[in-house]
């Protein structure tokens, strides 16, 4: 294995790692993932050769433990990012301070490339602290190693996904409310998100760009619910809940020790510019790249929502 390229993917074991790990080892990457919780990683190595991904015990208040993995690999891979902040994990810390401190290991090293996955809509004057801390991540990595590439993915769907499962699950209400119906989406599927990165890696001379990366269809928030319960057969009122409203309601749950359905700051982030891909930076047409339509691919693993499974008609 010693002859095989590195690469420390941090978030190697997430929704997202999961797959791009699996895309590595069929290149023959030898993979290091730094974890706090190796023991609940074990289903990683099933989809790879033997010795082809290795675990590094990690927290995040310690970078002296994987400052040799990084030293000693091709490629890094920054996937780590929450949705929400709570009382132990903040937006700067995750967002910031670990591609900060990751971009200047690397910057020290051989590494080849450090590619940071961020999120459209990353933006120093937005009102969203999400949005402001994926900016703020992206300035500090591109600016402490000069072989930096950012991925900004829309809504990122998939059999683990938190957005379509949510709302799926949802269904038991009578009514589903939704703030800004008419906010737009380009949710793209999680293996194509691994097979765009892993694509990224192979090109050369992309360091110090950004690419933008979403599905084949721009839909509305009201529009992707409404598909997903028909999916699922549950025939539901969904209508829009006033902003002003939401915020109200989120900052009170926002008390209670469960995770939250929509953060006022997620209501920022509705309020603002859509979630698509924009025309300022490169693409999945950059790449050669065609993504698979989402609403097509979600009946496969939402069918297990339905009243009576997979083999229930369909309305």
């Amino acid at each position: 294995m010693n002859d095989y390229p590195i690469a420390t993917i941090l978030g190697g074991g997430g929704f997202i790692g999961r797959y791009l790990v699996r895309n590595l080892t069929k290149k023959n990457y030898r993979c290091i993932i730094p974890t706090r919780s190796s023991f609940l990683k074990g289903y990683l190595k099933t989809q790879a050769p033997p010795g082809a991904i290795e675990f590094l015990d990690w927290n995040m208040n310690d970078f002296s433990k994987i400052k040799s993995a990084i030293e000693n690999s091709d490629i890094v891979i920054n996937l780590i990012g929450i949705l929400y902040e709570n009382r132990k994990q903040k937006f700067t810390k995750i967002h910031v301070d670990i591609p900060d401190i990751v971009s200047n290991i690397c910057a020290n090293t051989q590494v080849k490339k450090f590619i940071h996955v961020s999120a459209i809509g990353a933006n120093s004057n937005s009102k969203s602290n999400y949005q402001k801390s994926k900016f703020n991540g992206e300035i500090k990595a591109l600016k402490n190693f000069k072989n930096t590439t950012i991925v900004r993915p829309s809504v990122v769907c998939g059999v683990e996904d938190n957005f379509t499962n949510l709302f799926s699950k949802l269904s038991f209400l009578p009514v589903i409310p939704i703030v800004n119906m008419q906010y737009k989406f380009q949710p793209i599927l999680v293996e194509d998100v691994a097979n765009a990165i892993t694509k990224i890696i192979e090109v050369k001379n992309n360091e110090g760009k950004i690419y933008e990366i979403g599905g084949p269809k721009i839909i509305n928030f009201g529009n992707i619910v409404k598909s997903i319960l028909k999916i699922i057969n549950k025939k539901r009122l969904v209508f829009e809940m006033p902003m002003q409203l939401a915020k109200i309601q989120s900052s009170i749950l926002s008390l209670l020790p469960l995770p939250p359905i929509l953060t006022r700051d997620q209501c920022e982030i509705l309020s603002e510019e859509d979630n698509i891909v924009s025309s300022k930076n490169l693409t999945l047409k950059n790449l050669d790249y065609k993504p698979k339509d989402v609403e097509q691919a979600m009946e496969k693993w939402l069918w297990r929502y339905r009243d009576g499974g997979e083999f229930a008609k369909k309305s």
